[in-house]
C-alpha cells in the first residue's frame, strides 16, 4: 500500500482534475491514473512519426495525450500556476503550453523573429513568470527570454544569457536567480543542428538576478576543458546546483561530465569510477535530483546507463543498464527513467519517449 505522502500525490492530482477530466479518459487511463503514486509528462514521437505530450504513471502507463506540431525536447511545469509547456527541438521555433488536467485549450508561444528556442525553460516559483532559453542567432549570442504566464505568455522581456549555445536554465527556489547552462556551442538554424565551433567552443554556468538579469557570476570551463558542452541541470538542497555535461573533443578522453556549483562558489567535479565514466559514453543526456533521498540521478542514451550518485559525497550508489536511457525524474523511491526506445520504468510502449520527463505531482 503507498505511503500517506504518495496518496496525497495522486489525489491532489485527481481533486484538481475534477470530475470533468476524469469523464474525458478511456476506462484504462483512468484505472492507471488511479492506481499510480505519481504522475509525470514527457514529449514522444508515435508510430505514425507524429508528435505530442503526454501524462504518463509511475509504471509507464499513458494516461493522456496532447498533440504537437513537431518534436519538443525539454519541459517546464508549475505546479502555482497549473500549466506544463513543451519546449520545441532546438533550432525549433514554438512552445506549447498546456494544461495537464484539461481545463484549458493548448496555447502554441512562437518565438521572437531572429530568434529560437534552445529547448528548455522554467517558471517563476509563483507560476507568473516562465523564462526561455533562446537563440539570437545573427548576434551569435544567448537569450533568456520572458513571458507573462498571468497574461496569456506574452512575451514581456528578455536578459542577456553571457554564452552561446544558451541550453538548460532553473530559476532558484526562492524566485531570485535564473542559472544558464551555455553549452558553448555555436548553431545557426540555416545549418540545421549542425554544430560550427567545436574548435573553439566557450562553455559556461551563469547566475544572473531574476529581477533585473544582472550578472551574479560566471563559470568558464578551464581550457582543458573548453570542449565540455554545460548542458543540462537539476537543483539540489542548500542551493547546490547540479550540471551536466556532453564531451565534443577526442573520443579516447574521459572527462568529467558532472558537478556542482553554488553562489559564490567555483565549480566542484565529480570523479566517476573509471568503468561509470566508460559506460557514460562521454555523454550525459539528463539530471535530476530526488532531494528527499539525497541523491543525483544520471542517464545516457548514448552509453544506455542510468546512474544513481549520493548527493552528499558524489559517490555511486546505483547503475542501472537501460538501452537509449532519456529522460530521468524523481520518483517516490529513486528514480523514473524513459527510454528512447519507449520504456518508462516497468512498461514499454509504443511511443518514442523524447530525452526529458518531468514530475507533475
Amino acid at each position: 500500500m503507498a505511503g500517506r505522502s504518495e496518496l496525497i500525490d495522486r489525489r491532489s492530482f485527481m481533486k484538481a482534475a475534477g470530475i470533468g477530466f476524469a469523464a474525458t479518459l478511456a476506462p484504462r487511463s483512468l484505472r492507471a491514473l488511479e492506481r499510480s503514486d505519481a504522475v509525470y509528462a514527457s514529449g514522444f514521437r508515435a508510430p505514425d512519426g507524429s508528435f505530442g505530450i503526454a501524462t504518463v504513471s509511475e509504471r509507464g502507463e499513458i494516461i493522456d495525450r496532447t498533440a504537437l506540431p513537431a518534436r519538443s525536447h525539454g519541459l517546464a511545469f508549475s505546479h502555482a500556476a497549473g500549466r506544463l509547456v513543451a519546449f520545441a527541438r532546438r533550432p525549433g521555433i514554438f512552445a506549447v503550453v498546456t494544461d495537464p488536467i484539461g481545463r484549458a485549450e493548448p496555447l502554441v508561444i512562437a518565438a521572437p523573429e531572429g530568434r529560437h528556442f534552445y529547448g528548455h525553460g522554467a517558471f517563476s516559483p509563483d507560476g507568473r513568470l516562465l523564462y526561455a532559453s533562446e537563440n539570437d542567432f545573427d548576434a551569435n549570442r544567448g537569450m533568456i527570454g520572458i513571458y507573462d504566464a498571468a497574461g496569456g505568455f506574452r512575451r514581456i522581456g528578455e536578459f542577456e544569457a553571457h554564452g552561446i549555445g544558451t541550453h538548460d536554465m532553473a530559476v532558484s527556489d526562492d524566485g531570485t536567480m535564473l542559472v544558464i547552462a551555455n553549452g558553448g556551442i555555436e548553431t545557426h538554424p540555416d545549418f540545421g543542428r549542425t554544430k560550427l565551433n567545436l574548435d573553439r567552443m566557450e562553455p559556461s554556468l551563469v547566475l544572473l538576478d531574476a529581477r533585473d538579469g544582472r550578472l551574479i557570476q560566471k563559470h568558464r570551463l578551464p581550457p582543458p576543458l573548453s570542449q565540455l558542452s554545460t548542458r543540462h541541470l537539476a537543483l539540489g538542497d542548500g542551493g547546490r546546483i547540479w550540471f551536466a555535461c556532453q564531451w565534443e573533443g577526442p573520443r579516447n578522453a574521459r572527462p568529467p561530465l558532472v558537478g556542482h556549483v553554488g553562489r559564490g562558489e567555483g565549480l566542484a567535479f565529480i570523479p566517476l569510477p573509471a568503468h561509470v565514466s566508460d559506460g557514460l559514453a562521454n555523454y550525459v543526456g539528463a539530471i535530476a535530483v530526488n532531494r528527499r533521498e539525497g541523491i543525483v540521478g544520471l542517464t545516457s542514451p548514448k552509453g544506455g546507463l542510468a546512474v544513481s550518485l549520493d548527493a552528499r559525497t558524489g559517490e555511486v550508489v546505483r547503475e542501472q543498464a537501460i538501452v537509449d536511457a532519456a529522460g530521468i525524474a524523481p520518483s517516490n523511491t529513486g528514480f523514473a527513467v524513459s527510454s528512447y526506445d519507449g520504456r518508462f520504468n516497468e512498461i514499454r510502449s509504443k511511443v518514442a519517449w523524447d530525452q526529458h520527463i518531468v514530475r507533475l505531482t
